[in-house]
């Protein structure tokens, strides 16, 4: 089990943390240039939003990558001659809850039973795919890899509403344990108060 070198290297990263709009909003700076961006709710403390940036070859701030949430980023008008993108293509999201690692994919009208979610263990990854060969997608579970934690067939599930496809992984108790630590010294943080204050580390 290697929990402990991911939550060493959290602990030894460089924090600054701000609240603002109802989120406790939180940067590391780890040692090797890598930067994680998080966002909590601060009634639930259930996380909104995790992003990464890591700086190219030359040494250029790379751009946000979004591990968990929505993309906020405005979309540019597009001019109407242009090609748009088709607003009904599959949109896949991760939205986690306290118990749960979750992914949402929107935009799947099939039924139920045309879905089957696997986890394949040797791969690193789940699995989702259509009996109709609509729809397939391979994808990992960053926090097990990270903390090299197995990949439990048994805590995935699934389920579909609304034309979106919601997909669960129970978090093991090493997850739930060191996020609930985490927490604990996140709100030791002495964060700035409200206001628009950029949480970049100098």
């Amino acid at each position: 089990m290697a929990v402990q070198p991911w939550s060493n290297l959290l602990k030894s990263a460089k924090t600054t943390a701000l609240i603002h709009d109802g989120r406790r909003k939180v940067h590391y700076l780890f040692t090797d240039g890598k930067e994680m961006a998080e966002e909590y709710d601060l009634m639930s403390d259930e996380l909104i939003v995790r992003k990464w940036r890591s700086k190219s070859p030359l040494g250029a701030q790379g751009q946000w990558l979004i591990e968990v949430g929505d993309s906020l980023a405005p979309v540019a008008p597009l001019d109407p001659e242009l090609i748009k993108e088709n607003c009904t293509n599959p949109v896949f999201i991760r939205k986690d809850t306290k118990t749960s690692f979750q992914w949402r994919i929107r935009n799947l009208p099939y039924p139920k039973e045309v879905f089957s979610v696997s986890a394949e263990p040797s791969e690193r990854c789940c699995i989702v795919k259509t009996s109709n060969k609509k729809y397939y997608k391979k994808f990992s579970v960053p926090d097990l890899d990270r903390c090299q934690l197995p990949l439990d067939c048994s805590a995935l599930s699934f389920t579909h509403a609304n034309n979106t496809l919601i997909i669960s992984y129970k978090k093991p108790k090493e997850i739930l344990t060191l996020e609930h630590e985490l927490l604990r010294e996140l709100k030791k943080l002495k964060a700035t108060g409200e206001g628009d204050v950029d949480c970049k580390t100098q």
